[in-house]
C-alpha cells in the first residue's frame, strides 16, 4: 500500500497534468517535455488538470468522468491536487522521520558511550525538550523563519528526535560493556571506530521502529497543521490543505473530506503496520519462540 501511494507521488508530474505528455508529428509519435504542444495528436495525462488549475464554473462538482473526485471552491480537481498532495505528505514524513532518526542516533549514541557529564547534560536537554510545548516551538519557528516545506520538516525532526536518541542511548549502555566491545578497546581501536562501526550498528535497530511509526506521527502533524493553516502553502497541495476547505463546504462537497481522509488514513495504517512488522521481527526470541 505505502509502495503504491509512493509511486503515485513519483509519477505525480505525469499523471496529473494539463499538459501533453507525448505528440504525433510527421516523423511519429515524441515524447515531450511538460509545456510543448505542438503535433497534430496528443497524448494527455490520465488526469488531465494540474492541481493549481482553477475553473469557477465546475467549483464544487461532484465526482464524475470529468474529475473522478470533483471539484473543490475553486474548481481544482480534487484528484490532482490528492496525487501531488502525497508527495508532499510523503516527503515531508520520511524526510522528518529520517532527520530525526539520524540526529536522535548520533546524540544517543555519543550520550551512551561516553556516560558521565556527556551523558547528564544530554538526558537533561531530552528532557527539556519532551517537556517543551510543540505548539509555542511550532510557533516560534514559524515566526522566525515563515511557514514552508522545509520548516514544517525541521520543525517535526526537531520535535521527535529525543524519542530515538533515548532509545539508541539505552541500548548503547548496554552493549558497550560486552565482551565483543571490551575487545575492541583492547585492539586499540579509536573512539570513533568502536562507536560508529560496532556499536552503533547493533543498537540502531530498535530506534528503526520508532522511526517507522514516526513517518505516520510527521503526515499527521503535516495534515493537522495545514488543516489549521499553518502548514505548508501555496501553491504546493497537501492532503491537510484539501481538508482544510472541506470544513466550509461538508454539507454540500461531502468528497473534500472524504478521499483526503482515506488517504491520510490509509497511508498512516501502511506505516503503523510496518512498524509493528519491525518490532516483531527485532524483538528478541527466547528459546522457547526459536524452537517454535
Amino acid at each position: 500500500m505505502l509502495g503504491l501511494i509512493a509511486g503515485i507521488a513519483l509519477l505525480a508530474p505525469w499523471i496529473a497534468t494539463s499538459q501533453a505528455l507525448a505528440v504525433r508529428g510527421s516523423g511519429g509519435w515524441t515524447i515531450l517535455p511538460q509545456g510543448s504542444e505542438l503535433g497534430s495528436a496528443r497524448i494527455s495525462a490520465p488526469i488531465p488538470y494540474g492541481p493549481n488549475e482553477t475553473n469557477l464554473a465546475e467549483r464544487l462538482e461532484p465526482p464524475s468522468r470529468a474529475h473522478w473526485l470533483g471539484t473543490d471552491e475553486l474548481g481544482r480537481d480534487v484528484a490532482s491536487r490528492m496525487v501531488h498532495g502525497a508527495r508532499v505528505s510523503l516527503l515531508v514524513g520520511f524526510a522528518a522521520a529520517a532527520f530525526a532518526l539520524i540526529l536522535g542516533s548520533l546524540i544517543g549514541a555519543a550520550a551512551g558511550y561516553y556516560g558521565g557529564s556527556v551523558d547528564l547534560l544530554i538526558s537533561r536537554l531530552i528532557d527539556v525538550l519532551i517537556a517543551f510545548p510543540f505548539l509555542v516551538l511550532l510557533l516560534a519557528v514559524l515566526s522566525l523563519f515563515g511557514a514552508g516545506l522545509w520548516t514544517i520538516i525541521f520543525v517535526l525532526a526537531l520535535s521527535s528526535w529525543t524519542a530515538e536518541a533515548r532509545i539508541v542511548r539505552g541500548e548503547m549502555l548496554r552493549i558497550r560493556e560486552l565482551d565483543w566491545a571490551a575487545a575492541a578497546r583492547a585492539s586499540g581501536a579509536s573512539d570513533g571506530a568502536i562507536l560508529f562501526r560496532h556499536l552503533l550498528p547493533n543498537a540502531i535497530a530498535p530506534a528503526l521502529v520508532t522511526a517507522a511509526f514516526g513517518v505516520s506521527s510527521a503526515i499527521l502533524f503535516e495534515s493537522a497543521l495545514s488543516f489549521l493553516g499553518f502548514g505548508v502553502q501555496l501553491p504546493h497541495a497537501s492532503w491537510g490543505s484539501i481538508l482544510s476547505t472541506a470544513d466550509d463546504y461538508l454539507r454540500q462537497a461531502w468528497w473534500l473530506a472524504l478521499f483526503p481522509g482515506l488517504a491520510i488514513f490509509a497511508t498512516v495504517l501502511a506505516a503503523n503496520l510496518i512498524g509493528e512488522s519491525l518490532r516483531v521481527s527485532l524483538a528478541p526470541k527466547s528459546d522457547a519462540d526459536v524452537r517454535g
